[in-house]
């Protein structure tokens, strides 16, 4: 991660996207990537250790406790998060403000809570955000997503399922709603926004 202290010019508006698990975030935005590379997503650091095929700098920053806790005091974190009571999550701030001011559309992928910490320190920053809400077709076609990723116990897809009806109620919280019903139309729709903010002719 880049040592030098956070600067705060920026160019471009940071898109924020957020939306409940098995909505398709990560395939949403692989098809928005292979059509326009780009795109710069933001690469979060992590203290858990990295699992097989994961890359360092690529997957995650993979960074000691010590280290991520030295960098969270020294403010060069845009938001953090303890997951599961164990592993620290951050967003390095300074990639994203550096992306920023050279206006390369910028993203960052983040869960409900960490979209709501990334919009009080970009008003501390005077970094402008625009966040993106992905919404399923319907609750019960999310749960088909859920269940069909085969990847969960029973009871890790309803602890899920909890959470989604949560992050479901906060839609008003976000500035554009995109309901991924279509990869290849959500992408379309995603890259609309990114345009606009970036003024790209899309």
């Amino acid at each position: 991660m880049n040592e030098s202290a956070p600067a705060t010019r920026t160019g471009g508006r940071l898109i924020v996207l957020t939306g409940p698990a098995g909505v398709g975030k990560g395939t949403v935005e692989a098809r928005l990537r292979a059509d326009h590379p780009e795109i710069w997503l933001s690469v979060s650091a992590t203290t858990r250790d990295p699992r097989p095929g994961e890359r360092d700098g690529v997957n995650y920053w993979f960074v000691s406790e010590e280290r991520f806790l030295a960098d969270e005091r020294d403010g060069r974190f845009l938001e953090t998060a303890v997951v599961h009571g164990m592993a620290r999550y951050g967003t390095p701030l300074q990639p994203v403000l550096d992306h920023l001011a050279r206006n390369v559309p910028t993203i960052l992928e983040i869960d409900l809570q960490g979209a709501r910490r990334v919009r009080e320190r970009a008003a501390e920053l005077g970094l402008e955000v625009v966040s993106v809400f992905l919404a399923p077709p319907s609750f019960d076609e999310l749960v088909r997503r859920l269940v069909g990723r085969g990847t969960e116990t029973e009871e890790q897809r309803e602890r899920r399922l909890q959470t989604a009806r949560v992050e479901l109620a906060a839609e008003p919280e976000f500035d554009v709603t995109i309901v991924n019903a279509d990869v290849d139309q959500a992408a379309a729709e995603l890259w609309r926004v990114i345009a606009e903010e970036y003024g790209i002719d899309a």
